[in-house]
């Protein structure tokens, strides 16, 4: 009989690795069978996936083996010689927190997802006449560059054709081949403060030296840039992270006139451009540019799924020649199947119908927040960027223990995330995200969230 303590501050999983190990090196001989998974998990009263994560680790460290029809076998028990014992401190590093509420600011749901009729197109796509054993095109299928061009011409006023649209793995990975095509024309990096780390941090691994321009009501403050020396800028006009302010019609115009005076290059980066539930989405800024010098980077991450890892961007025409002798140009970015499904989902109309279910469900549950909040923290606590995106930003307005607030939180099995952790500047918000929860769910992890808040106030 295995001995394992539910008390403890180790994993089951590791408690059970460590019991079966030492009965392997005590009494199994090579060959011996070990119990099933589904008996092992019926007998201790486990789940199937911890005893699976033991099993894991035995076969990974050479104890066990799996063969078909056999189950798992013992393939070794010479270990007298060494102790392999995992230490409490290693068993504590693997370990990974269960939150009871996760208000992460840029999750979906999961049912959110049109699993079902994903799974039909992806059978369609990969049964029609796909060229299996060929490199297809690195710059994207022809068939969703069209798509992804009629979307965001139609939707936010792109000025684009498919030639100038690249499909990417990503926003790191469309940032990641900017940064690599622009480094022979440019050597600064500017970027809003606070702005969006993942943005900073790529162009500094590339070697660029960032400049942080700050960020004012109106977003970035335009009359800094021209005293600045910047000729390449990062922005997300339309709403900005991390502080969720919109640049109005004359700052983009003075912005665009800055780029023809300094021969300079604008990346637009759409952020949360489809989700907008109190006004229709601002249109872009690339659509108002006569100069050719605006890159224009979306995504489908916060509408569709992170999981798929689909991004885009659209290539002004002095750039395309640029990218067209790079090594980028003869290897797609993204999975011919994803690529094919995405684009049978948006030819079929399929991508309309999700983008209007989606920014209705996630409306409900905005307002479901924002009402909650005011009803739970009162005057305590301010909205301070709502109506966009997956997430409320709120900060209390009474004095407040930042430092005991969290660690009550890590106590009461609630993560957290705060606007300072993943931006440069003094801007702090707490980002409530609400896109991961069901209604329900959102009601109980408010209403937690605001037990704890109340013990700091």
């Amino acid at each position: 009989m295995y001995v394992l303590d539910h008390k403890i501050n180790m994993p089951l999983h590791i408690q059970l690795y460590e019991e079966i190990k030492n009965d392997i090196v005590s009494n199994f001989s090579v060959g011996d069978k070990l119990p099933s998974i589904r008996k092992l998990a019926s007998t201790y009263n486990l789940s199937k996936t911890t005893v699976e994560s033991a099993y894991r680790q035995l076969y990974a460290e050479g104890y066990i083996e799996s063969y078909p029809k056999s189950a798992y076998v013992v393939i070794d028990t010479y270990f007298d010689s060494f102790e392999t014992k995992i230490t409490e401190d290693l068993a504590l590093a693997v370990q990974k927190t269960e939150y009871k509420y996760d208000f992460f600011p840029a999750r979906l749901s999961q049912d959110s997802f049109p699993l079902k009729l994903w799974k039909r197109l992806f059978s369609k796509a990969i049964d029609e006449s796909l060229d299996f054993g060929a490199y297809h095109d690195g710059q994207g299928e022809l068939g969703l560059r069209v798509e992804i061009s009629n979307y965001i011409t139609g939707s936010r006023g792109v000025r684009c054709t498919p030639q100038q649209i690249v499909v990417c793995s990503g926003f790191s990975d469309s940032m990641g081949l900017l940064a690599k095509l622009l480094k022979t024309g440019y050597s600064n990096f500017s970027i809003e403060n606070p702005g969006y780390h993942v943005a900073r941090r790529v162009f500094e691994e590339y070697g660029y030296k960032i400049d942080k321009i700050e960020v004012g009501k109106n977003g970035i403050l335009v009359d800094e840039l021209e005293k600045s020396n910047a000729k390449l800028v990062y922005i997300t006009p339309s709403h900005q992270y991390p502080t969720g302010v919109s640049m109005p019609i004359s700052n983009r115009l003075k912005l665009l006139e800055w780029t023809k005076e300094k021969d300079g290059l604008i990346i637009e980066d759409d952020y949360d451009s489809e989700l907008s539930y109190t006004s229709r989405p601002i249109p872009s800024l690339q659509g108002l540019d006569r100069f050719d010098r605006v890159v224009y980077l979306g995504t489908f991450a916060k509408s569709l799924s992170p999981a798929l890892r689909v991004s885009y961007m659209v290539l002004p025409n002095h750039l395309l020649a640029l990218y067209k002798e790079s090594f980028d140009v003869y290897f797609p970015r993204v999975s011919l199947s994803v690529q094919k499904t995405l684009e049978l989902f948006m030819s079929q109309g399929h991508w309309d119908r999700h983008l209007r279910k989606i920014r209705t469900i996630n409306k409900k549950k905005h307002n479901l927040m924002r009402d909650l909040l005011k009803e739970k923290l009162g005057k305590s606590m301010e909205i301070v960027g709502q109506g966009r995106g997956l997430a409320i930003l709120i900060n209390p307005t009474v004095s407040f223990d930042w430092d005991k607030f969290k660690t009550l939180a890590e106590e009461a099995k609630i993560k957290l995330y705060f606007a300072k952790e993943r931006s440069d500047g003094d801007f702090e918000a707490i980002k409530m995200g609400f896109g991961g929860f069901s209604e329900d769910e959102l009601v109980e992890a408010v209403e937690a969230f605001a037990e704890v808040w109340k013990k700091i106030i």
